[in-house]
């Protein structure tokens, strides 16, 4: 998963699925990818030979004496950098043999066979013994990882590419490859007052987020269904904040946590989209080449932070949402993306103007735009998730 996890390809009924060439043509950029990398590779063996040789014609014919023994040194080293610890054994053994072999025929002394065969030994033991150590950890980051893996799709599974009558896309990148879990969380669900969605950040990193991120998406699916009002499913979210807050108090983070976020609900009979804001960047609407940002009415503060029932409350605020237009939510790896002058990525001028079938489409499209602008040098967690209707709509 290397740091992303996505979903929400098109599925049945999403508008412009079954693009025929898309497969052939990411057949055909993958196989030159691996051509290359196989060329590549290819080179990078062939220098711990190359060194041999090149030591051995400077050790035997060079004007200075000794002048391979650099190379035949540096032999067994590339290859701990290009091979397999067997095939980097191989090479330090046949450095070794090289090294004797060509005092021997040289003709020096005997000080001098035991001197060059020591340096080059000493150098490829340690040069074996780093990569023993980089494998070794390699095989932990390795287990690490799947744990991770598993840990994110019990905690943050992907929703289905349809939900009722809208298409959902979605797409979860970590700044850092190697922490694939990190505080931003979505979930969407159906429900008999239409398809329901949420995406939130959690304030943190580390486990004790990821903690919070589980109690927050638990207590959206499990309240989704029943509450009748989206404030009465943020007042739940907010109640199992609070008491995971108290079962935590001993520890000093206990207060702190707390997430932003934003609570959508898609009426399918009506044509539009209700939203609730708890202090998480607004939602944009893409339609027809026009990307609007959803400013609340009324702010909110965040979920978890224990308020009095009512207080930092928003608005519900309700916006026509018919069949062509998507709905981008996003978090704040997405809006505070910065290039290499310091300038804040902004999508609504970034998307504008361009054309979208499916909802799959907007989100590669933006995670690849996000990752242009700021140089693949991201220093926080984004998440994307997209949702546009199925059905045809009557205008307002």
């Amino acid at each position: 998963m290397a740091g992303e996890m996505r979903s929400g390809g098109p599925g049945a009924g999403d508008p412009g699925a079954g693009d025929p060439g898309a497969g052939a043509r990411r057949n055909v950029v993958g196989g030159a990818e691996e051509r290359a990398r196989g060329g590549w590779a290819g080179v990078l063996v062939m220098v711990p030979v190359l060194l041999l040789i090149g030591g051995v014609v400077l050790d035997a014919f060079g004007p200075v004496p000794y002048g391979g023994l650099p190379l035949l040194s540096a032999a067994p080293l590339a290859a701990c950098m290009v091979l397999t610890f067997r095939g980097a054994a191989i090479t330090a053994v046949g450095a070794c043999a090289v090294s004797v072999c060509v005092d021997v025929l040289v003709g020096r002394p005997l000080t001098a066979l035991v001197v060059d065969l020591l340096d080059v030994a000493v150098i490829s033991g340690i040069a074996l013994w780093l990569k023993w150590v980089v494998q070794s950890q390699g095989q932990r980051f390795a287990a690490v990882r799947a744990v991770a893996e598993v840990a994110q799709r019990a905690v943050l599974p992907p929703p289905p590419a349809r939900v009722g009558a809208v298409s959902v896309a979605t797409r979860y990148e970590c700044a850092y490859a190697e922490a694939l879990i990190g505080g931003d969380f979505y979930a969407v669900r159906g429900s008999p007052f239409g398809v329901r969605a949420l995406i939130g950040d959690v304030r943190g990193k580390g486990l004790p987020a990821v903690s919070t991120m589980a109690v927050a998406t638990s207590a959206f699916r499990e309240a989704a269904e029943q509450a009748a009002t989206l404030r009465e499913l943020a007042e739940y979210m907010e109640r199992a904040l609070v008491r995971f807050a108290a079962d935590v108090g001993d520890q000093p983070d206990a207060l702190e946590r707390f997430a932003t976020a934003v609570l959508v609900e898609v009426s399918e009979e009506e044509g539009r989209v209700r939203l609730y804001h708890r202090g998480h960047p607004p939602p944009y609407l893409i339609r027809g080449g026009r990307v609007t940002t959803l400013e609340p009415s009324v702010p909110g503060l965040p979920l978890g932070l224990g308020m009095p029932e009512g207080v930092g409350a928003s608005g519900c605020d309700i916006f026509p949402f018919h069949q062509g237009d998507y709905l981008l939510l996003v978090t704040d790896g997405v809006t505070e993306a910065r290039d290499r002058h310091g300038v804040f990525y902004e999508p609504r001028t970034r998307l504008a103007d361009r054309e979208f079938r499916t909802a799959s489409e907007v989100v590669d499209t933006l995670a690849a735009d996000v990752t242009d602008w700021t140089g693949g040098q991201r220093h926080d967690d984004m998440a994307i998730v997209v949702l546009t209707p199925l059905s045809a709509r009557s205008p307002d």
